[in-house]
């Protein structure tokens, strides 16, 4: 068994769909223990924090443990909200003001230079201090208006590179396999067996 240095359900279900399939004989990926502290996620970078939240869990509990950080870099905005993504309005996790900040601070921005691009840092921590980190990105645009109604933050707006949709109008297992979640966490994957001896 392995854990997952997040409690969110959804995320959990996530990368079980991504890893469980790669990894021969893995039986489980669980949640952090929910009596662990939340981290300070203080880190300049996805990398640094993914590694802050995989490092807690893997210390705590004396077993390996995966965590991931992600968001949307938009390249008119210098990689902004980048690690701020999921509290770009000032508050974390809400989803409608930060698409609507970011729809407003790009209101005039014609659509050539509307590029942007999901990243994901993935990372294994082990209780005696390793560490190993894998990327992942999904690039394409943004759009003007929203459209859709799957996904979460800032997807009914952005359009993958190649497609015609933006990722709230894909199906969950049509946007999980081009994420950047699902690039990251395959890239984990031989790490994650080998040190299961898999």
């Amino acid at each position: 068994m392995i854990l997952l240095a997040s409690r969110n359900a959804h995320k959990l279900e996530e990368v079980r769909a991504i890893l469980l399939p790669l990894i021969p004989g893995l039986d489980s990926i669980e949640g952090a223990p929910p009596e662990l502290p939340e981290p300070v996620e203080d880190g300049r970078t996805f990398a640094e924090n993914a590694v802050i939240k995989a490092r807690q869990v893997a210390e705590a509990t004396g077993r390996p443990a995966i965590a991931d950080d992600s968001g949307l870099c938009v390249d008119i905005m210098g990689g902004a909200p980048g690690i701020f993504s999921a509290r770009w309005s000032g508050q974390h996790g809400n989803d409608a003001g930060n698409l609507d900040l970011l729809l407003a601070q790009l209101s005039d921005v014609k659509p050539e230079h509307r590029g942007a691009r999901f990243v994901c840092a993935a990372a294994l921590a082990m209780p005696d201090g390793t560490v190993v980190v894998e990327e992942g990105q999904m690039v394409g645009t943004l759009r003007y208006e929203r459209a859709g109604e799957g996904g979460f933050g800032y997807d009914p707006i952005f359009q993958s590179e190649g497609s015609s949709l933006t990722n709230a109008q894909l199906s969950a297992s049509e946007k999980n396999a081009i994420s950047h979640r699902n690039k990251a966490f395959a890239k984990l994957a031989p790490h994650v067996a080998a040190i299961l001896g898999r």
